[in-house]
């Protein structure tokens, strides 16, 4: 397979596996988007973790089959490329990207639809899609610019250029950067914590963040106050307000 799904303790790792540098043929992106919803729908995966291995996250789409696509059939297809990255981004559970090596074009789409991204400090991303007389077309002029800001955003996408791990840190790309050797085992770290805690509350806040930013402050509130007012209903609110009056704060345990 190009594109594996193990869980371990709660934490299942979507891995890109198609040497040399992961090229996110149509056949990758379909099945990224069956293991999202994969992802999605098992109980046993609390958070996950998409990695493409010791070397390389993902060089980008592709092009040897990409060239071969005339118009009607990029029509055809570009909104299941779309749909792929989309049900990634729709995971309703914490998503961390393992990033070493190159995360380019689909590739830096790709982590761009992970909550966090944890990157090695020999990793270089960007969306050079303009140097081929493109843009991004997967997600990245709309996930990118909400990320860094459109102006940040804009100098990226009408470049083309590559930055190394510590402008893509300093820009807002990632979150932070470990040595490469790391960069998994950190990876797994934020995740395994995060499948310890409540998974209802957890979804309830990505949910409300995503859904947040695509409409206005008092739509925003009331997606929050409706997540808010709903998680009463919950066990593990029981169990971790429980918890904190009977043994303080930070002490709870959740299923």
């Amino acid at each position: 397979m190009t594109v594996t799904f193990e869980v371990r303790d709660g934490v299942g790792t979507i891995r890109l596996d198609r040497p040399p540098m992961n090229a996110l043929d149509v056949a990758i992106q379909d099945r990224l988007r069956e293991l999202a919803e994969e992802a999605t729908r098992r109980e046993d995966v609390r958070s996950v973790i998409l990695y493409g291995g010791e070397k390389v996250f993902a060089a980008g789409a592709d092009i040897k089959e990409m060239q071969a696509m005339d118009h009607t059939a990029m029509v055809l297809r570009s909104k299941g490329l779309q749909d792929a990255f989309t049900a990634v981004a729709r995971i309703p559970k914490p998503v961390v990207a393992a990033v070493t090596g190159y995360a380019l074009g689909g590739g830096c789409e790709l982590a761009l639809c992970a909550d966090f991204r944890i990157a090695a400090d020999n990793a270089k991303l960007g969306q050079p899609e303009i140097l081929l007389g493109l843009i991004p077309g997967a997600g990245g002029t709309q996930r990118l610019a909400r990320l860094i800001g459109p102006s940040r955003a804009k100098d990226l996408i009408f470049t083309g250029r590559m930055v190394k791990a510590e402008e893509a840190l300093a820009l807002g790309l990632v979150d932070r950067v470990v040595p490469a050797a790391e960069v998994y085992e950190q990876a797994y770290a934020w995740a395994a914590k995060l499948a310890k805690g409540p998974a209802l509350a957890l979804r309830a806040a990505k949910e409300s963040i995503d859904a947040g930013l695509e409409t206005d402050i008092d739509t925003g509130l009331t997606i929050e106050r409706n997540w808010f007012s709903g998680l009463f209903a919950t066990e593990d609110r029981e169990r971790g307000m429980r918890s904190f009056v009977e043994e303080g704060p930070g002490m709870a345990t959740f299923g």
